[in-house]
């Protein structure tokens, strides 16, 4: 099988490479741009494209969000031409509102952000006008390098002192970025296999969480990670928010059909998070400690 993915420099493009080096039934060809044309969709003949997604669209210039439905409008026209599966993740941001109940797959968000809803009128041009597309709703991607992976800067600042603010009335499922780039596999590979289960699928890591208990989780399990190897460091704190005073907004992902479908369980956050702090800790600068493993 083989996978070609938009924005090069992106989290989960740089966890599709690293996935697809450890495997011999899946080639990923890397392309820098952010939409691809029929042209090089012929030059290619990959199996399917995959959209990454913007992480944090509330966020963004209303300009940037726009360009990016642009974007993957193109890529939905070279790959209708060209018979090639459209894979586009999204950001469960696109549920401005939240819901009380975890969000089943068949709720088309309804933003009230006129940025978002130009994200949802791509959604919906995408499921009206070509049947072999998968629309991946994800919860906050996190990853140690890459674009849109916040847990590398997350790292950057604590370690360097600074404080971290992180709403408390925000619950969401944070995402392993490495965890969706298996799932994604997976779920292509069977598709390639005769699956033919294409549609809305919500894929996001176990437990809801805010984030700012996140945040003082991964401060937590550094802290951990940074004395086990001997290191003294002044950790910036970690900042409650509020952005909702009447009640907390929860945007948390039903995964159930991605489970029943393709068999994709979700992975638990904070074995992830651990997981990852363990890998940071390999490639981390050694200088400041001396030979007793105590910082000099």
């Amino acid at each position: 099988m083989k996978l070609l993915i938009l924005d090069a420099g992106h989290c989960l493009s740089l966890a599709l490479a690293r996935e697809t080096s450890r495997r011999s039934d899946t080639e990923l060809v890397i392309e820098q741009a952010t939409q691809v044309s029929a042209e090089r969709l012929r030059e290619v003949s990959p199996d399917a494209v995959i959209v990454p997604p913007l992480a944090h669209p509330l966020n963004m210039a209303p300009a940037a969000v726009m360009e990016h439905a642009d974007a993957v409008e193109v890529c939905l026209e070279a790959c209708r031409a060209e018979d090639v599966a459209l894979v586009w993740c999204v950001s469960d941001q696109l549920y401005e509102d939240g819901f009380d109940v975890a969000i089943d797959e068949h709720v088309v968000p309804a933003p009230r952000d006129e940025s978002l809803r130009r994200l949802v009128q791509t959604g919906n041009r995408i499921r009206a006008d070509y049947a072999r597309h998968l629309i991946v709703r994800l919860g906050p991607l996190f990853a140690l390098e890459g674009s849109h992976a916040w847990l590398n800067e997350l790292l950057d600042s604590l370690v360097m002192g600074d404080s971290v603010r992180a709403a408390e009335d925000v619950i969401f499922c944070p995402t392993s970025a490495d965890a969706v780039a298996l799932a994604l596999i997976g779920m292509l590979q069977q598709q390639s296999c005769g699956a033919d289960a294409w549609g809305a699928y919500h894929l996001a890591g176990t437990e809801p969480v805010s984030a700012f208990t996140f945040t003082s989780m991964v401060r937590t399990q550094l802290l951990t990670h940074l004395e086990g190897r001997g290191e003294q460091v002044t950790l910036g704190d970690v900042e409650a928010l509020k952005h909702h005073h009447d009640a907390k907004l929860r945007r948390v992902l039903n995964c159930r059909r991605v489970l029943n479908v393709f068999g994709v369980h979700q992975k638990p956050w904070r074995l992830e998070v651990g997981r990852m702090l363990d890998a940071w800790c390999l490639t981390r600068d050694p200088k400041g400690v001396d030979g007793t493993g105590a910082s000099s």
